[in-house]
């Protein structure tokens, strides 16, 4: 699994979403198993590899939000997983998995759209994505998305048109 090679990859569907006038967005399906494992994403801003399933286990590396991981299997809370920057591997442990999302959805923007605080058009616009964003998707709430924004989770609408 090739960190720069694997969004690039995915077949992209198209997907209208709303907002004040219409947004435009790409949803690219998930990953999939791949030889190793799934894809998994960090969510936090920083999180700790470690060398065994605990909190007190020594720390390996830490790792960025965003970053991607293989990750073999998820047992009691904790995600075995390697991290590599490179296809000649890098460093396996543990991560506590609350902090990743396995194999998900993507949502790319294909120009800017307003993230709100919750689902409703009203809600505080907490972000507002420029073109070309990516972020993994958490969950698809009919109407709406609920999307990762660096540690923190916001909602995206979704026109009538495209629900299904």
């Amino acid at each position: 699994m090739k960190k720069h090679a694997l969004l690039p990859a995915l077949t992209a569907l198209a997907l209208l979403i709303g907002s004040a006038g219409t947004a435009h967005a790409q949803i690219i399906p998930p990953y999939g198993p791949g030889q190793i494992g799934y894809q998994g994403a960090v969510l936090c801003e920083e999180l700790t590899l470690r060398q065994e399933p605990n909190a007190s286990s020594k720390a390996v590396k830490t790792i960025k939000y965003g970053d991607f991981l293989g990750v073999f299997q998820v047992v009691d809370g904790w995600a075995e997983c390697y991290f590599s920057d490179d296809v000649n591997g890098g460093p396996e442990g543990w991560v506590n998995a609350d902090y990743i999302v396995v194999d998900p959805d993507w949502y790319k923007t294909d120009e800017q759209t307003p993230v709100y605080a919750w689902n409703e058009t009203t809600a505080l616009r907490v972000a507002l994505l420029d073109k070309d964003v990516t972020l993994p998707i958490l969950k698809d709430e009919g109407d709406w998305l609920i999307v990762s924004l660096r540690g923190a989770t916001g909602w995206i609408h979704k026109t009538a048109a495209d629900k299904s």
